[in-house]
């Protein structure tokens, strides 16, 4: 089968190769055909290094498809089902899952050490699967837990914008910075996750939503979105002062994933507010606060990973709400390719052209 394959760490370009194989399947396993994947941000983070994640590898980690075997003691799943990739699963009996916090669950993470793939005759054999999953590739084989039931009505495309994205974005306002109506909400980084972030606080009532980035096309899609207003990064205190009288941001959402933006993220944050950290960042990036401000500002600093809750019960709302025409998913995918036009898709993400791009088996 065909597979999008990174060789070593650093490199920018994938090798789409047609002799890759799927392994693993067994006992508590499903065999998946992909119908469709997005191209996340997270993907290009874990092939510049910054995500750690063994090499070789296949990206991807956001997507849709259709069982095409169960192994045994599987049961919930058959031969047919249409279902999405949940890359980070809960194991249901682990000190986090029992706390209610499936999200801190490290089972989905144990898996990125364990190949998914081989390819016969090359040096190494062994492939691994990006978080476990890597779904830029023909058919995968995944644990149960990652396939999620998808109803009839969801295509395949918007299925794997909520396996990560959407929900990543959706959850960070709904379960971790809990947005209240009216408030005044700033989004720093508009990609197809921070215009999830723009959609859910559009939904949960924020008055004002300022949408923060230095791609021009991302700041137009952002007001397409829910926007109240959207600047370039020189623009933040202008902003600021204009819409909360210099006072500052009820909630700001920094979805970029660097020391330098959530500094400022911080600084633009009300006394008392809010900063959520949304984006995924590298280990060696550190940021600074000092004692002082900690304790005299008192502003409420939320990381959010994967969307901060139960990923199946927002998996479950989000579809509630595209279903009622409160959030648009379709809009966020502005490219389209085929597997073999992996490396266009790569570099319009890296441009900014792309807020998510599907790639359709």
């Amino acid at each position: 089968m065909r597979a999008a394959v990174l060789h070593e760490t650093g490199q920018d370009k994938l090798e789409v190769l047609d002799d890759i194989e799927a392994v693993g399947f067994g006992p508590g396993k499903v065999r998946l055909r992909l119908r469709a994947t997005g191209l996340c941000h997270s993907d290009l983070s874990a092939m510049a290094g910054v995500l750690p994640q063994p090499a070789p590898f296949v990206p991807g980690h956001e997507g849709a498809g259709e069982i095409v075997d169960v192994g045994d003691g599987v049961t919930g799943l058959s031969a047919g089902d249409r279902v999405l990739v949940c890359w980070l699963p809960a194991c249901g009996s682990c000190p986090a899952c029992g706390r209610g916090q499936t999200e801190l669950c490290m089972s989905g993470f144990m898996n990125a050490g364990v190949p998914n793939f081989r390819r016969p005759g090359g040096s190494p054999e062994e492939v691994f699967g990006m978080s476990g999953t890597g779904t830029f590739a023909e058919e995968i084989v995944l644990p149960a837990e990652c396939a999620v039931p998808i109803p009839d009505d969801v295509p395949y495309d918007i299925a794997a914008l909520i396996g990560c994205g959407v929900t990543t974005g959706l959850g960070a306002v709904f379960n971790t910075a809990r947005v209240e109506a009216g408030s005044s909400v700033a989004v720093i980084g508009c990609g197809g996750v921070g215009i999830s972030v723009i959609q859910g606080a559009r939904a949960s009532g924020a008055a004002q939503i300022v949408a923060v980035d230095p791609v021009e096309s991302r700041r137009e899609a952002a007001l397409s979105f829910g926007a109240t207003e959207a600047v370039a990064p020189d623009g933040l205190d202008t902003a600021r002062n204009s819409v909360t009288a210099g006072e500052g941001f009820d909630y700001v959402f920094e979805v970029v994933g660097r020391s330098a933006t959530a500094r400022r993220a911080y600084e633009i944050t009300r006394r008392g507010g809010t900063l959520c950290v949304v984006g995924a960042g590298a280990l060696d990036d550190f940021l600074q606060f000092n004692m002082f401000e900690l304790f005299f500002d008192e502003k409420r600093i939320l990381p959010s990973l994967y969307g901060g809750g139960d990923v199946l019960r927002s998996y479950r709302r989000t579809i509630d709400l595209w279903r009622a025409g409160r959030i648009d998913l379709e809009g966020l995918i502005t490219h389209r390719v085929r597997l073999g036009e992996i490396n266009e898709a790569i570099g319009q993400m890296r441009t900014g052209e792309a807020l998510r791009t599907c790639v359709e088996m």
